[in-house]
């Protein structure tokens, strides 16, 4: 029997399980190693290695090998809780060999698969996975430079295995103490910086940066199972608006149990962002509390003395930037900062930055998202020039700045020993295109010598019908999609909007991928549309500053915007029946729209939403709204709890109970104020689910059962959602 879009969506964790992803390339450009599962609907992701041939610039096929099955070696399923939560921070949604490390000659790799830490070798004539006898349960195993110890996370202590004398030892953890932590990251890092983890060998492997990260003056929330009362509730600290945060130290540990604290200003820069020791001194980012002050640092890793290579200002906000602060092989210093509106890459001595002496390599009109790769002379990057709705790649080197790829879409990719691995979705068809990249020498550009295929599924839809369009006034970047078999003209059509609508993420992309599911709505019977305001990324910081202060009435007003702006465009839109879906900050704005625009938006679906931001986390929410102790009135225009009495639409709220980033208080303290106001609603509890609700049953049913709501929200019949 054929799979329905709903349930093959389900099935393959949308269509992630074959994909190739996590590439890293050896110092020589010769080997890459990249994760992938063995096809399409196979959840256990395995370890591959491909071998690119010296000095041979035709195309190659061949020399793809399958280092680590973990079904093979007869590895555990059952993840340990501080791996769970690492799990969920980063939105991995398969199980296996999730993360790996490697030596610096790339010869060996380390991972952890249950609690059991692992090593194999890369090499062709390398010996298998094995496991090295670490205590249990241990996380984010990472070999030194040369591969001959393994440093990893076990109950919240630092240890040191050495696989080939059979020794393992604590090297520093917290004694005893209760919610004291060495080699983590702690719960905003993760969850909001982007910064995944604890400790960072030095190049010469005689020592570590590490984390310590002191829980102990954050809230203690739990987190329950009201579906099997018998069990405990689990007890997370969460450090929500307002409320401490936990103390973040950084220490030089030697391998021999020495210590030396890093100094820097902590009582005014609290957050620890960013650690990066790949070459030369440490670099460090240290940020402001509220975020509108940022150093760059480098570190005397003799003596832990700090000394300031940048120090930036905003009077809103700054940016932590994925791949940023990097050393070129020369020791200059590869960053970003905003100039001229854009984001912009800068290399240069540690000397001119701090003298401000420093001009960017990159023009204004070239938005940098990230920097992938530094790779000897040459910095590879991310960004959008001309069209936000793309992103490419380019390199800036010896030669200049280059765009590597014709492919217009959304581009990743990742550089090392003259070999760029890119990753590429586009409207053209669905499914990640990946191909591997040869500097030649003698010649300007470099050559495709081999692609790494994608095993994952094809989704069971139709070509997307699909625009996309400026909107509006403010030239809102919007996608349009209409039924595959409407005929224009012969009804007129109910409206979905379908947003994400707030910061950190763009909907409105030009891959195919993105919109199979507002495609998959679409041919139920609605015209589609989603629109992304301000505060998205990609536009230039005046356009992501433009929700600072208020969350909710620049979001808002875009997206009406955008629909009455679509609507003139296209008369095919039924504007008597609107509905809005969204999770999470999406979730938050379709509660939004029915509360405070009923006029517009007729009916809503808010999954995971966030309802009062005084319950969300420091880093994110002090970020837009301020501390809530000197910007109450801020927090309060955010609310959604004292809209409750504002419904008159129909308003479906959607909830994962394990849910422990925006916790299901949110949902519950929206539900208690509408029944206090009389006011009716649904509310849909997922017992076991967590933000990302990505279990095949629940994920499948959600969209069958949001498609029900919005037919019986809207008066509306339509067609046999199994088709």
């Amino acid at each position: 029997m054929t799979d329905t879009f709903p349930r093959q969506q389900a099935r393959t964790r949308n269509f992630s399980l074959g994909a190739p992803r996590s590439f890293q390339i050896s110092a020589d450009g010769r080997r890459v190693a990249f994760l992938r599962s063995k096809g399409g609907s196979d959840p256990i992701t395995c370890l591959w290695v491909l071998d690119l041939p010296a000095g041979r610039s035709a195309p190659v096929t061949e020399n793809e090998r399958l280092v680590v099955d973990p079904i093979a070696i007869g590895a555990g399923k059952d993840e340990p809780a501080e791996e769970r939560a690492r799990r969920e921070r980063s939105r991995e949604k398969a199980g296996g060999v999730v993360a790996y490390a490697t030596d610096a000659d790339f010869t060996m790799a380390a991972f952890a698969i249950a609690g059991e830490v692992y090593t194999t070798e890369l090499t062709a004539d390398g010996q298998g996975p094995r496991t090295i006898g670490a205590h249990s349960p241990a996380i984010d195993p990472r070999p030194d430079p040369a591969g001959r110890l393994i440093a990893y996370v076990s109950r919240g202590a630092l240890r040191i295995n050495d696989p080939e004398s059979g020794t393992d030892a604590e090297l520093i953890g917290p004694g005893g103490a209760p919610n004291i932590t060495y080699g983590l990251a702690e719960f905003v890092a993760a969850e909001e910086m982007g910064r995944q983890r604890g400790f960072w060998w030095a190049p010469d492997g005689g020592s570590l940066l590490v984390a310590r990260v002191d829980n102990s003056g954050v809230n203690r929330w739990h987190i329950g199972d009201p579906a099997n009362p018998d069990r405990q509730p689990v007890e997370i600290r969460y450090p929500a608006a307002g409320t401490e945060n936990a103390v973040v130290e950084l220490l030089i540990v030697n391998t021999d149990g020495g210590t030396i604290p890093v100094r820097w200003d902590a009582s005014e820069f609290g957050y620890l962002t960013t650690v990066s020791w790949d070459s030369g001194a440490p670099l460090i980012v240290v940020q402001s509390r509220d975020q509108r002050d940022m150093r760059l640092l480098s570190v005397d890793p003799q003596t832990g003395a700090t000394s300031v290579v940048s120090d930036e200002h905003d009077p809103c906000w700054l940016d932590v930037v994925p791949g940023v602060p990097a050393r070129m092989a020369d020791d200059r210093v590869v960053w970003t900062a905003d100039a001229d509106d854009a984001r912009r890459l800068f290399v240069a001595s540690e000397e001119d930055l701090a003298s401000g002496g420093a001009e960017p390599v990159t023009p204004p009109d070239l938005r940098i998202s990230s920097v992938l790769s530094v790779d000897g002379d040459t910095v590879l990057l991310s960004g959008s020039d001309d069209e936000s709705t793309q992103a490419g790649v380019w390199t800036y080197g010896p030669a200049g700045l280059r765009r590597i790829s014709d492919v217009r879409g959304v581009q990743g990719a990742v550089r090392s020993g003259g070999t760029t691995v890119v990753a590429s979705r586009s409207m053209a068809g669905y499914g990640v295109s990946v191909t591997v990249l040869r500097d030649q020498p003698g010649h300007g550009e470099a050559t495709e010598v081999t692609t790494i295929a994608s095993l994952a599924e094809r989704p069971a839809l139709p070509k997307l019908r699909i625009e996309l369009l400026r909107a509006g006034s403010r030239e809102l970047n919007t996608a349009v999609l209409l039924p595959t078999r409407y005929d224009p003209g012969s009804a007129k059509l109910p409206v979905l909007m379908d947003p994400y609508g707030g910061p950190h993420l763009q909907r409105v992309v030009a891959s195919a991928d993105a919109h199979l599911t507002s495609q998959w709505f679409a041919n139920q019977g609605f015209a589609v549309v989603v629109a992304d305001g301000r505060g998205t990324p990609g536009r230039g910081a005046s356009w992501d500053r433009a929700v600072a202060g208020d969350l909710a009435g620049p979001v808002l007003d875009d997206q009406v915007d955008a629909l009455m702006a679509v609507a003139d465009r296209t008369p095919d839109l039924d504007l008597s029946k609107v509905a809005i879906r969204g999770w999470s900050f999406g979730g938050y704005l379709s509660a939004l729209a029915v509360l405070r625009r009923p006029d517009v938006f007729h009916a809503a679906i808010a999954g995971a939403p966030v309802t009062e931001w005084r319950l969300y986390d420091t880093h994110y929410t002090e970020r837009y709204l301020g501390h809530p102790d000197g910007n109450a009135a801020a927090y309060d225009q955010s609310s959604l709890l004292a809209d409750a009495p504002r419904l008159t639409r129909p308003l479906m709220i959607i909830h994962g109970l394990a849910d422990d980033n925006v916790t299901v208080a949110h949902t519950l303290r929206l539900s208690s104020a509408l029944l206090a106001a009389g006011r009716p609603h649904q509310v849909l509890p997922l017992t076991g689910v967590t933000h990302m609700a990505s279990q095949e049953e629940v994920a499948e049913n959600l969209l069958l059962l949001q498609i029900d709501f919005l037919r019986g929200a809207l008066g509306l019949a339509g067609p046999d959602v199994s088709d």
